[in-house]
């Protein structure tokens, strides 16, 4: 085998495409980090830029970089300025938008901070955040230019890092899914429980397929983000609490939602630690969590069933999922009865051809489907069941049962499975 050919093998074996060398050419290996904020109200929409930052190593993917891992609810695109070509492009949900389709987006205004990474451009970059209404509409679109020498880019994550350490660690950041569980509401002399409760989260996601059979290709890291108090705010119990993060359930007036509008607050914790992925752990034992795709997962570390809710949470996530349980027999605003819903793992019928008619086809499977006193429980009989996307009409969902449904249910239907392996095979190959 001559030289030239032997370089040539090499180049084909170490890079199977093009696409490592589409990285080299228009980033270097660094985080560009853009802080928004997603503001208006039902009627009106915008997006602002608050800060951009830096700092050193990119955890992201260094594939399929003009791709969608899925639709979302919003997207990120950068086209490189001088060539047109588009660079990166990601999607996200937000916790903003999901506010919209509350009454009280109809008469009041407000805002919510988003924070998004990207790989750093080594030229000038025009950058597109868009947000997308229920109906796949765009409702707000801003662009702003990225000049990579631009001195008010801020550099972090050199000092003051958050202490950490690895629970699983498979490879390199450019190698592997990264994935950080971050403290909340633990105080000084709760950190070692945090680091056990960090372990126990870890070890419920990886239990489940298809995340076990691809443990080698993620690194998870507990972040021991330290709050001056313990627990968290309660606001229905009059109960406020100093935090890292400053998460309180009752979001939207619900009960058992927890989430947090501090999101710059979560990224500067996590400065100078590799991470793509963010799971937060609340030091409490009310019951109650919430995920938002390509956001976080936040849920209650200390109920029972803190477990199954984590898995549930980081379906939202990290997969896109949506919820499989239903409590209304009227519409609900964030999916139209006549717009086929992006999720993976629900449909209108609208466009069932795009989700998981493929899997019922050859079975003879009626549409939609009966749940038998027999099949009451399953997360593997794969059909079209009605009640799913919080209405009990009108949306559909794969199995009986799942762990995007309840907590008892045992796994994630078939449908949910194949989702989650697809995006991680996006992520890695």
């Amino acid at each position: 085998m001559n030289k030239t050919f032997l370089s040539f093998f090499l180049g084909l074996t170490m890079c199977p495409s093009t696409y490592c060398q589409e990285f080299n050419k228009f980033f270097i290996d660094k985080t560009l980090r853009a802080d928004y904020l997603f503001t208006g109200n039902k009627k009106n929409q915008f997006v602002v830029l608050d800060e951009l930052k830096s700092f050193d190593g990119w955890a992201g993917r260094r594939t399929h970089l003009d791709k969608l891992p899925l639709k979302g609810n919003g997207r990120i695109t950068m086209v490189d300025k001088q060539s047109g070509m588009v660079i990166y492009t990601t999607s996200f949900s937000s916790l903003f938008q999901e506010w919209l389709g509350e009454t009280e987006s109809e008469h009041l205004s407000k805002g919510y901070e988003n924070t998004f990474l990207m790989p750093f451009p080594k030229n000038e970059t025009i950058v597109t955040v868009e947000l997308f209404n229920s109906r796949h509409e765009v409702s707000a679109s801003f662009s702003h230019t990225v000049k990579p020498d631009d001195i008010l880019i801020k550099k972090i994550g050199e000092n003051n890092v958050t202490p950490h350490k690895f629970l699983l660690e498979n490879g390199s950041a450019d190698k592997c899914i990264d994935i950080v569980i971050m403290a909340e509401g633990y105080s000084e002399r709760n950190i070692e429980m945090f680091y056990k409760d960090a372990q126990k989260a870890c070890d419920a996601i990886f239990s489940h397929s298809p995340f076990k059979e691809n443990m080698k290709h993620f690194n998870v890291v507990a972040v021991a983000s330290e709050s001056k108090e313990s627990g968290v705010s309660i606001p229905r119990e009059g109960i406020w609490k100093s935090t890292a993060v400053s998460s309180h359930f009752d979001t939207f007036y619900s009960d058992r939602y927890l989430t947090t509008n501090s999101v710059n607050n979560i990224h500067d914790l996590l400065a100078g630690i590799p991470y793509e992925h963010i799971i937060i752990l609340a030091n409490t034992d009310t019951y109650g969590g919430g995920g938002i795709y390509n956001s976080f997962t936040l849920t209650t570390a200390h109920h029972d069933k803190f477990e199954p809710v984590v898995v549930h949470e980081f379906g939202h996530s990290f997969g896109g999922l949506g919820d499989e349980y239903a409590y209304t027999d009227t519409p609900s605003p964030l999916y139209p009865y006549d717009v086929e819903p992006w999720e993976q793992n629900i449909t209108t019928l609208v466009d069932f051809e795009s989700k998981w008619k493929d899997m019922i086809d050859k079975k003879g499977i009626s549409v939609p489907t009966k749940i038998t006193k027999d099949n009451y429980d399953s997360c593997t009989d794969t059909g079209v069941y009605q009640g799913a996307g919080y209405s009990m009409k009108g949306i559909y969902r794969p199995a009986p049962d799942c762990r995007m449904r309840t907590n008892e249910a045992k796994e994630f239907c078939p449908v949910c499975k194949r989702a989650l392996q697809r995006l991680i095979d996006f992520y890695i190959k």
